[in-house]
């Protein structure tokens, strides 16, 4: 057996996996949080069994990494006897330079580090991740770019209608985000299906909130732009927006650019809209007749539509509509409302199939439908960087 480590670095937080990515078993997963902070701590679970540091001194990412071996020692697996083959980073953006999977090295160390001016909040903190890696493990480290696999998105789609010399110097394009999820969600579509000429749209629906257009395995579309704040309602972000809203709340507000974009990023979607990002919560509200809550949903769910039917329309026809990630795989509800909305596009949900609770690829859609399929797929990022780490070494 041979193991991938999977490493997703955060400002102040490290989340890890031990994979083994032929048969897709996770022997360990953990989190360390508050690194650089006080009172740190790291949840280190084997076998079921969580293991927990508390009140922890960890001063940086380096410090967190032989922490976490250390528990790896004790409390098993241990490293030693993993045979791991490569470190496999979670690295949000790619910018133009990197379309695929890709070894590090110094020259892509400084790659990655040039397009952080487009994720400030977040590829500086996949390096000290990478960084930390590259000194205590001698394999091959490997990023795999949240944005890779809307590379072969059209020109028709990555451009916005501005000012083409500008959106050069600024890099401004869309470039799509949560890619690794929507990657392995539609193969997993066309195995499960036994095609691979289908016209699919992925949608991944957790507290983040991304749509894709998928074509014959490539991306035509999706709906996180230069930043994950555009496209669908969020828990938090507020997706599409009328850009002159942010010059009025600048004129008129009298806000700065840092109060817009903690306002747009972390107090807006279904948060601003109804005070709760927990789809729980909102589900019971909705429930409860709450006034603002049902609004909120009704909005949340007419931002999927409009996308679901803008991409069959860019498709020339839809095939197969796929639920994915925590409120996806989750809300049985939203799924019946969504189908029944699409009803016209030839789309149907069995109740029955609908409420199965499952770990593993289904068709929702009534037994002998033969329209376009609803089907939901259990995403595993983690499983996909383990993956690609092990095809880019090879």
């Amino acid at each position: 057996m041979s193991t991938v480590l999977v490493l997703n670095a955060g400002s102040s937080s490290l989340k890890y996996q031990l994979v083994d990515p032929e048969s897709g078993d996770v022997l360990a997963v953990g989190l360390v949080e508050r690194i650089g902070l006080a009172h740190g701590q790291i949840t280190h679970e084997v076998d079921g069994e969580e293991h927990e540091v508390t009140d922890a001194i960890i001063t940086d990412h380096a410090v967190a990494l032989r922490m976490v071996m250390d528990l790896f020692d004790e409390k098993g697996p241990k490293l030693a006897d993993a045979d791991i083959v490569a470190v496999g980073h979670r690295v949000v953006h790619g910018g133009t330079l990197f379309s695929a999977p890709t070894v590090i090295d110094d020259d892509v160390v400084e790659g990655i580090r040039s397009v952080s001016p487009l994720a400030p909040l977040h590829n500086p903190a996949n390096l000290t991740g990478i960084e930390a890696a590259r000194e205590l493990f001698d394999v091959p480290q490997v990023a795999v770019f949240d944005t890779a696999f809307f590379a072969t998105l059209p020109a028709a789609a990555y451009t916005y209608a501005i000012d083409k010399d500008v959106a050069e110097k600024f890099q401004i394009r869309r470039y799509g985000f949560h890619g690794t999820s929507h990657q392995y969600v539609s193969a997993k579509v066309a195995e499960f299906l036994g095609r691979d000429d289908l016209k699919q749209v992925v949608l991944h629906l957790g507290n983040g909130a991304s749509a894709s257009a998928v074509v014959n395995g490539e991306a035509l579309d999706t709906s996180m732009g230069l930043t994950p704040l555009e496209g669908l309602v969020m828990g938090t972000r507020s997706g599409d927006l009328d850009p002159a809203v942010l010059l009025h709340l600048r004129r008129v507000g009298g806000m700065v650019a840092d109060d817009i974009d903690n306002l747009l990023n972390k107090k807006s979607g279904l948060l601003g809209l109804c005070g709760k990002t927990d789809m729980r919560d909102v589900r019971a509200a909705v429930e409860a007749g709450d006034p603002d809550t049902v609004t909120a949903m009704d909005v949340y769910k007419h931002r999927i539509l409009k996308y679901v039917g803008g991409y069959a329309a860019v498709m020339g026809g839809i095939d197969t509509l796929t639920f994915t990630a925590g409120v996806g795989e989750n809300h049985v509800g939203l799924r019946q409302d969504v189908a029944d909305a699409l009803a016209f596009l030839g789309f149907a949900v069995d109740p029955a199939k609908n409420e199965v609770r499952s770990k593993e690829p289904r068709v929702i859609s009534p037994d002998g439908h033969t329209g376009p399929q609803v089907l939901v797929v259990p995403t595993n990022e983690e499983l996909a960087i383990a993956q690609q780490s092990m095809a880019a070494i090879a």
